[in-house]
Protein backbone atom coordinates (compact mmCIF):
# COMPACT_ATOMS: atom_id res chain seq x y z
CA UNK A 1 0.00 0.00 0.00
CA UNK A 2 3.42 2.29 0.49
CA UNK A 3 3.56 2.28 -3.42
CA UNK A 4 -0.07 3.81 -3.72
CA UNK A 5 -0.14 7.27 -5.19
CA UNK A 6 -3.14 9.61 -4.84
CA UNK A 7 -1.77 12.47 -6.18
CA UNK A 8 -4.70 14.18 -8.47
CA UNK A 9 -3.65 14.75 -11.69
CA UNK A 10 -6.10 16.50 -13.11
CA UNK A 11 -6.29 19.61 -14.90
CA UNK A 12 -8.30 23.29 -14.73
CA UNK A 13 -9.96 23.61 -17.95
CA UNK A 14 -11.16 27.44 -18.91
CA UNK A 15 -12.10 27.86 -15.07
CA UNK A 16 -15.36 25.82 -15.70
CA UNK A 17 -14.37 22.19 -15.17
CA UNK A 18 -11.58 19.60 -14.20
CA UNK A 19 -10.01 17.19 -17.21
CA UNK A 20 -8.00 14.35 -16.67
CA UNK A 21 -4.81 14.00 -17.95
CA UNK A 22 -4.13 12.57 -21.40
CA UNK A 23 -3.59 7.96 -20.58
CA UNK A 24 -0.39 7.46 -22.47
CA UNK A 25 -1.62 4.03 -22.82
CA UNK A 26 -4.08 4.85 -24.67
CA UNK A 27 -1.81 6.91 -26.65
CA UNK A 28 1.04 4.57 -27.24
CA UNK A 29 -1.23 2.29 -28.19
CA UNK A 30 -1.65 2.27 -32.19
CA UNK A 31 -4.34 0.32 -32.20
CA UNK A 32 -6.63 3.28 -30.81
CA UNK A 33 -5.61 5.31 -33.88
CA UNK A 34 -6.26 2.65 -36.25
CA UNK A 35 -9.56 2.20 -35.34
CA UNK A 36 -10.11 6.32 -35.62
CA UNK A 37 -8.73 5.98 -38.70
CA UNK A 38 -10.60 2.72 -39.62
CA UNK A 39 -14.35 4.25 -38.43
CA UNK A 40 -14.23 7.87 -39.30
CA UNK A 41 -15.91 7.21 -42.75
CA UNK A 42 -18.59 5.97 -41.10
CA UNK A 43 -19.59 9.75 -39.54
CA UNK A 44 -19.11 11.69 -42.60
CA UNK A 45 -21.93 13.42 -44.73
CA UNK A 46 -22.81 11.37 -47.68
CA UNK A 47 -23.25 13.96 -49.71
CA UNK A 48 -23.48 17.92 -50.58
CA UNK A 49 -27.05 18.21 -49.33
CA UNK A 50 -27.06 21.78 -51.11
CA UNK A 51 -27.47 19.85 -54.55
CA UNK A 52 -29.51 17.20 -53.93
CA UNK A 53 -31.21 17.23 -50.38
CA UNK A 54 -32.15 20.71 -49.64
CA UNK A 55 -34.24 23.12 -51.68
CA UNK A 56 -34.10 26.39 -49.43
CA UNK A 57 -30.82 26.17 -47.26
CA UNK A 58 -27.44 27.65 -49.05
CA UNK A 59 -23.88 27.39 -48.20
CA UNK A 60 -23.53 30.85 -47.02
CA UNK A 61 -26.46 30.07 -43.89
CA UNK A 62 -24.55 26.97 -43.02
CA UNK A 63 -21.50 29.30 -42.34
CA UNK A 64 -23.65 31.89 -40.40
CA UNK A 65 -25.10 29.30 -37.85
CA UNK A 66 -22.15 27.25 -37.63
CA UNK A 67 -20.42 30.33 -36.51
CA UNK A 68 -22.83 31.59 -34.18
CA UNK A 69 -22.67 27.68 -32.77
CA UNK A 70 -19.01 28.25 -32.35
CA UNK A 71 -19.60 31.99 -30.56
CA UNK A 72 -22.12 29.84 -28.09
CA UNK A 73 -19.30 27.04 -27.73
CA UNK A 74 -16.72 29.94 -26.99
CA UNK A 75 -19.43 32.08 -24.30
CA UNK A 76 -19.95 28.60 -22.30
CA UNK A 77 -16.22 27.37 -22.04
CA UNK A 78 -17.36 23.91 -23.23
CA UNK A 79 -14.95 21.43 -24.21
CA UNK A 80 -13.15 21.70 -27.55
CA UNK A 81 -15.43 18.16 -29.04
CA UNK A 82 -18.57 19.81 -28.46
CA UNK A 83 -18.65 22.77 -31.93
CA UNK A 84 -16.98 20.24 -34.46
CA UNK A 85 -19.17 17.21 -32.73
CA UNK A 86 -22.63 19.68 -32.93
CA UNK A 87 -21.50 20.75 -37.12
CA UNK A 88 -21.72 16.94 -37.39
CA UNK A 89 -24.91 15.90 -36.34
CA UNK A 90 -26.04 19.57 -38.76
CA UNK A 91 -24.24 18.13 -41.76
CA UNK A 92 -25.61 14.23 -41.26
CA UNK A 93 -29.23 15.56 -40.69
CA UNK A 94 -29.19 17.47 -43.38
CA UNK A 95 -27.93 14.96 -45.89
CA UNK A 96 -31.78 13.65 -45.01
CA UNK A 97 -34.20 15.92 -44.42
CA UNK A 98 -34.87 19.08 -46.38
CA UNK A 99 -35.64 22.08 -43.87
CA UNK A 100 -36.49 25.84 -44.32
CA UNK A 101 -33.97 28.05 -43.80
CA UNK A 102 -36.44 29.54 -40.39
CA UNK A 103 -35.32 26.01 -39.11
CA UNK A 104 -31.87 26.05 -39.16
CA UNK A 105 -30.88 28.25 -35.95
CA UNK A 106 -33.40 25.81 -34.31
CA UNK A 107 -31.43 22.87 -35.85
CA UNK A 108 -27.86 23.73 -34.78
CA UNK A 109 -28.94 24.79 -31.26
CA UNK A 110 -30.59 21.16 -30.78
CA UNK A 111 -27.00 20.20 -32.16
CA UNK A 112 -25.26 21.65 -29.58
CA UNK A 113 -27.80 20.44 -27.03
CA UNK A 114 -27.43 17.05 -27.90
CA UNK A 115 -23.34 17.33 -28.53
CA UNK A 116 -22.99 19.31 -24.75
CA UNK A 117 -24.95 16.47 -23.31
CA UNK A 118 -22.78 13.92 -24.86
CA UNK A 119 -19.54 15.52 -24.11
CA UNK A 120 -19.82 18.32 -20.86
CA UNK A 121 -20.03 17.55 -17.29
CA UNK A 122 -22.38 20.11 -16.75
CA UNK A 123 -24.11 20.47 -20.05
CA UNK A 124 -25.86 23.52 -21.80
CA UNK A 125 -29.33 24.11 -20.78
CA UNK A 126 -32.20 24.60 -22.93
CA UNK A 127 -33.16 27.67 -21.54
CA UNK A 128 -29.51 28.99 -22.69
CA UNK A 129 -30.04 27.96 -25.77
CA UNK A 130 -33.52 29.24 -25.74
CA UNK A 131 -31.79 32.79 -24.77
CA UNK A 132 -28.77 32.41 -27.22
CA UNK A 133 -31.70 32.70 -29.85
CA UNK A 134 -33.02 35.63 -28.46
CA UNK A 135 -36.29 33.49 -27.68
CA UNK A 136 -36.81 33.19 -31.50
CA UNK A 137 -37.54 29.65 -30.61
CA UNK A 138 -39.02 27.84 -27.54
CA UNK A 139 -38.11 25.01 -25.24
CA UNK A 140 -40.25 22.60 -27.03
CA UNK A 141 -39.25 23.52 -30.24
CA UNK A 142 -35.96 22.55 -29.16
CA UNK A 143 -37.33 19.08 -27.49
CA UNK A 144 -39.07 18.73 -30.47
CA UNK A 145 -36.00 18.55 -33.11
CA UNK A 146 -33.45 16.95 -30.67
CA UNK A 147 -35.71 14.13 -30.41
CA UNK A 148 -35.81 14.15 -34.76
CA UNK A 149 -32.46 14.04 -35.08
CA UNK A 150 -31.78 10.95 -32.92
CA UNK A 151 -34.53 9.82 -34.44
CA UNK A 152 -32.84 10.42 -37.88
CA UNK A 153 -29.22 9.78 -36.85
CA UNK A 154 -30.20 6.21 -35.13
CA UNK A 155 -29.21 7.65 -32.14
CA UNK A 156 -25.57 7.15 -32.93
CA UNK A 157 -24.09 10.51 -31.53
CA UNK A 158 -20.21 8.91 -30.84
CA UNK A 159 -18.68 10.55 -34.29
CA UNK A 160 -15.33 10.80 -34.55
CA UNK A 161 -14.15 14.56 -34.92
CA UNK A 162 -10.79 15.98 -36.20
CA UNK A 163 -10.39 16.79 -32.40
CA UNK A 164 -10.46 12.95 -31.66
CA UNK A 165 -7.29 12.55 -33.54
CA UNK A 166 -4.85 15.46 -32.46
CA UNK A 167 -3.41 14.01 -29.31
CA UNK A 168 -2.55 11.15 -31.24
CA UNK A 169 -0.89 12.45 -34.30
CA UNK A 170 1.24 14.99 -31.65
CA UNK A 171 2.32 12.63 -29.64
CA UNK A 172 4.00 11.33 -32.58
CA UNK A 173 5.38 14.15 -33.84
CA UNK A 174 9.09 15.24 -33.33
CA UNK A 175 7.97 18.00 -31.26
CA UNK A 176 9.23 18.89 -27.30
CA UNK A 177 6.75 19.45 -24.31
CA UNK A 178 6.59 23.18 -24.71
CA UNK A 179 5.59 23.14 -28.47
CA UNK A 180 3.53 20.44 -28.70
CA UNK A 181 0.21 22.60 -26.42
CA UNK A 182 1.04 25.76 -28.53
CA UNK A 183 0.57 23.36 -31.92
CA UNK A 184 -2.30 21.80 -30.46
CA UNK A 185 -4.23 25.56 -29.74
CA UNK A 186 -3.57 26.30 -33.15
CA UNK A 187 -4.75 23.29 -34.52
CA UNK A 188 -8.05 23.41 -32.69
CA UNK A 189 -8.31 27.04 -34.07
CA UNK A 190 -7.84 25.95 -37.62
CA UNK A 191 -9.92 22.48 -37.26
CA UNK A 192 -12.54 24.91 -36.36
CA UNK A 193 -12.29 27.30 -39.01
CA UNK A 194 -13.02 24.57 -41.09
CA UNK A 195 -16.06 23.24 -39.60
CA UNK A 196 -17.34 26.76 -40.37
CA UNK A 197 -16.48 26.20 -44.22
CA UNK A 198 -18.91 23.87 -46.20
CA UNK A 199 -15.98 22.72 -48.36
CA UNK A 200 -14.35 20.87 -45.63
CA UNK A 201 -17.93 18.99 -44.97
CA UNK A 202 -16.37 15.63 -46.70
CA UNK A 203 -13.22 15.86 -45.69
CA UNK A 204 -11.93 13.27 -43.52
CA UNK A 205 -11.49 14.11 -39.81
CA UNK A 206 -7.85 12.53 -39.94
CA UNK A 207 -7.05 15.04 -42.90
CA UNK A 208 -7.92 17.85 -41.28
CA UNK A 209 -6.61 17.13 -37.81
CA UNK A 210 -3.34 16.45 -39.82
CA UNK A 211 -3.17 19.84 -41.86
CA UNK A 212 -4.39 21.45 -38.98
CA UNK A 213 -1.27 20.19 -37.82
CA UNK A 214 0.79 20.73 -40.19
CA UNK A 215 -0.57 24.39 -41.20
CA UNK A 216 -0.10 25.13 -37.51
CA UNK A 217 3.86 23.78 -37.22
CA UNK A 218 4.19 25.78 -40.57
CA UNK A 219 2.91 29.09 -38.93
CA UNK A 220 5.03 28.59 -35.51
CA UNK A 221 8.64 27.19 -37.21
CA UNK A 222 8.25 27.50 -41.31
CA UNK A 223 7.66 24.74 -43.86
CA UNK A 224 9.48 21.63 -43.57
CA UNK A 225 8.93 18.43 -45.95
CA UNK A 226 9.75 16.59 -42.91
CA UNK A 227 6.78 17.32 -40.74
CA UNK A 228 4.55 16.55 -43.85
CA UNK A 229 6.26 13.01 -44.20
CA UNK A 230 6.05 12.09 -40.32
CA UNK A 231 2.09 12.95 -40.74
CA UNK A 232 2.05 10.88 -44.03
CA UNK A 233 3.81 8.03 -41.54
CA UNK A 234 1.21 8.48 -38.71
CA UNK A 235 -1.67 9.07 -40.45
CA UNK A 236 -1.05 6.82 -44.48
CA UNK A 237 -2.62 10.12 -46.02
CA UNK A 238 -0.87 10.99 -49.07
CA UNK A 239 1.73 13.14 -48.75
CA UNK A 240 0.26 15.61 -51.87
CA UNK A 241 -3.31 15.40 -49.95
CA UNK A 242 -1.78 16.76 -47.38
CA UNK A 243 -0.13 19.81 -49.06
CA UNK A 244 -2.96 20.30 -50.84
CA UNK A 245 -5.25 20.06 -48.14
CA UNK A 246 -3.28 22.33 -45.99
CA UNK A 247 -3.34 24.88 -48.55
CA UNK A 248 -6.87 25.26 -48.89
CA UNK A 249 -6.81 25.16 -45.10
CA UNK A 250 -4.61 28.18 -45.02
CA UNK A 251 -6.73 29.48 -47.32
CA UNK A 252 -9.97 29.53 -44.94
CA UNK A 253 -7.71 31.24 -42.04
CA UNK A 254 -6.53 33.85 -44.82
CA UNK A 255 -10.31 34.56 -45.46
CA UNK A 256 -11.49 34.41 -41.80
CA UNK A 257 -8.35 36.56 -40.98
CA UNK A 258 -9.67 39.27 -43.62
CA UNK A 259 -13.17 38.99 -42.11
CA UNK A 260 -12.15 39.06 -38.28
CA UNK A 261 -9.87 42.48 -38.89
CA UNK A 262 -11.77 44.32 -40.83
CA UNK A 263 -13.43 47.43 -38.27
CA UNK A 264 -17.70 46.91 -38.09
CA UNK A 265 -20.02 47.50 -35.73
CA UNK A 266 -20.16 43.80 -34.45
CA UNK A 267 -16.38 43.45 -34.78
CA UNK A 268 -14.19 44.43 -32.25
CA UNK A 269 -10.98 45.97 -33.27
CA UNK A 270 -7.41 46.02 -31.87
CA UNK A 271 -7.74 49.39 -31.16
CA UNK A 272 -11.06 49.12 -28.93
CA UNK A 273 -9.51 48.98 -25.24
CA UNK A 274 -12.72 47.54 -23.51
CA UNK A 275 -12.51 44.53 -26.20
CA UNK A 276 -8.83 42.78 -25.73
CA UNK A 277 -8.82 39.79 -23.96
CA UNK A 278 -5.70 37.46 -23.37
CA UNK A 279 -4.64 35.24 -26.52
CA UNK A 280 -5.63 32.09 -26.67
CA UNK A 281 -3.07 31.31 -29.40
CA UNK A 282 0.70 32.92 -29.51
CA UNK A 283 0.63 35.02 -32.51
CA UNK A 284 -1.58 36.86 -34.86
CA UNK A 285 -3.77 34.09 -35.34
CA UNK A 286 -5.91 35.32 -32.45
CA UNK A 287 -7.62 37.57 -34.56
CA UNK A 288 -9.45 34.59 -36.37
CA UNK A 289 -9.84 32.51 -33.09
CA UNK A 290 -13.81 31.63 -33.60
CA UNK A 291 -13.55 29.68 -30.35
CA UNK A 292 -12.66 32.44 -28.29
CA UNK A 293 -14.65 35.69 -29.60
CA UNK A 294 -15.49 38.81 -27.45
CA UNK A 295 -18.30 37.73 -25.08
CA UNK A 296 -20.61 40.59 -25.45
CA UNK A 297 -21.06 39.68 -29.21
CA UNK A 298 -22.70 36.46 -28.01
CA UNK A 299 -24.59 37.09 -24.99
CA UNK A 300 -27.06 39.75 -26.35
CA UNK A 301 -27.45 37.20 -29.10
CA UNK A 302 -29.89 37.69 -32.05
CA UNK A 303 -31.78 35.22 -34.41
CA UNK A 304 -30.02 34.28 -37.16
CA UNK A 305 -31.79 35.57 -40.12
CA UNK A 306 -31.52 33.99 -43.89
CA UNK A 307 -32.02 36.04 -46.64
Amino acid sequence: MEHLSLVCCETEIGGKSKRAILDPVLLNDKRVLNNLLATEDKYLPHTRYFNCVQTDIQPYMRKMVTEWMAEVCSEQKMEEEVFPLSVNYLDRFLCIRDMKRTKLQLLGAACMFLASKLKESTPITGEQLVMYTDHSITLEDLTEMESLILHLLKWDLSAIVPNDFLDHVLHRMPLSRFEAPIIKRHAQTFAALCATDCKFMQTPPSMIASCAIGSSIKTLKGESAEDIFHLHVITGIDMDLIRACMEQVEQTVKSCMATYVQPSPHTPTKQDPQKQEQPTTPTDVREINIMAVDNSQVHHAVPVTMY
